[in-house]
């Protein structure tokens, strides 16, 4: 197992899991509880992780969370088909799942 991505803030370690099963990559999430252990351990050691399964994936893995992250401060896309509003880092629409642009 690799480690793929960390950080202090749990709802982005989440999040590149999410974008990372979206793509089918087999991914753990460790250190989710281990923020209420700070003080016994280091900060550092209670961040949460992801760990690939599948080392084979770490190429590809590291390319869609870069990507994913390159999006912060794009434009927003509107749907063809719902004509909903969708922040730049979907590829779907989450509205109707219809392919950007």
């Amino acid at each position: 197992m690799k480690l793929v991505y960390t950080n202090e803030n749990l709802f982005l370690v989440a999040n590149a899991r999410n974008i990372l099963e979206a793509h089918r990559i087999e991914v753990l999430l460790k250190n989710e509880f281990a923020q209420g252990a700070i003080g016994e351990i280091s900060v550092f050691d209670a961040w949460p992780e992801l760990w690939l399964v599948n080392d084979a994936d770490y190429e590809k893995a590291i390319a869609i969370i870069e990507n994913a992250s390159s999006h912060q401060g794009a434009a927003e896309w509107i749907c063809n088909h719902c004509c909903e509003r969708n922040d730049a880092s979907f590829e779907l629409c989450w509205n109707c799942q219809s392919e950007c642009c």
